[in-house]
């Protein structure tokens, strides 16, 4: 988390003789967006997420910090440092309680936006990740994991817009390699120059069940803009299937310099 903290300080530092234009983040809904922070432009995007599952007699909580730094090397090309930072689970069952804190893995990548919105064309963006084994041991994952995002988004009547992601990635368990498949949609909805919010189906996982099944939730939420480069937001999610977490909450603060 240190190294965290000290590279959004770097990145802000850089990047703050720019001029300020109106924030877009990638959070707090599952779907990315299609825009990048522009050249020489820092964003931080961090948060508080709760999250909470329930199976028979035992029940499991989950904190965590998901935290995402992007930065512009250009015009239409961002790089990006994500993880979800420190996190605590706790798992209790049948009167026993056990607790594990540390720290999660993190991702590099980079995002390229490749088109904007002509006609029924949509503003698509590309986004290339790779999770490294790099966290605590209880929260540490196998070796390096890549994945591969597309992002489409189409602007609406009535200050709607509608979003979808698909992408595929690679992933480790005890029986070795495995693909995934990875799918968003959301649909928002703008309130004003300052507030929006949105639904969405999330699946960040389509698998076999011999690699965890598909997970896949419902999510609500919002966002607002305290100023141009500034904002807050929250999203409550709730699990569609036993694979999933039966509730999530998040709450955000976003800023870019």
């Amino acid at each position: 988390m240190k190294h965290i903290l000290l590279a959004a300080l770097i990145l802000s530092a850089g990047a703050a003789a720019h001029a300020q234009d109106t924030i877009a983040t990638d959070r707090p809904d599952f779907v990315e967006s299609s825009n990048v922070v522009g050249k020489g432009r820092a964003q931080v995007e961090t948060s508080a997420l709760l999250e909470r599952n329930r199976d028979g007699a035992a029940r499991d909580r989950t904190i965590a910090m998901p935290t995402l730094l992007r930065y512009g090397i250009g015009e239409t090309v961002e790089l990006r440092v994500e993880t979800d930072a420190r996190t605590i689970a706790r798992h209790s069952e049948g009167g026993r309680r056990q607790t594990e804190a540390g720290y999660a893995d993190t991702a590099l990548g980079l995002k390229w936006h490749t088109m904007d919105a002509a006609g029924a064309l949509p503003s698509v963006g590309v986004l290339l990740h790779a999770d490294l084994d790099s966290g605590s041991r209880t929260f540490r994952g196998r070796g390096l994991r890549p994945s591969l995002r597309v992002v489409g988004e189409w602007e609406l009547p009535d200050d709607y817009a509608l979003g979808i992601m698909p992408g595929v990635g690679i992933e480790r368990d005890e029986g070795g390699r495995y693909r995934y498949g990875i799918l968003g949609v959301v649909l928002g909805k703008s309130f004003g120059e300052r507030l929006r919010g949105f639904v969405e189906v999330a699946l960040p996982q389509v698998a076999r069940s011999a690699h965890g099944g598909t997970q896949a939730s419902f999510d609500i939420g919002g966002a607002y803009l305290l100023s141009d480069s500034v904002q807050v937001d929250l999203m409550f999610s709730r699990g569609l299937n036993s694979r999933t977490a039966d509730q999530a909450f998040t709450i955000g603060l976003s800023f870019k310099r």
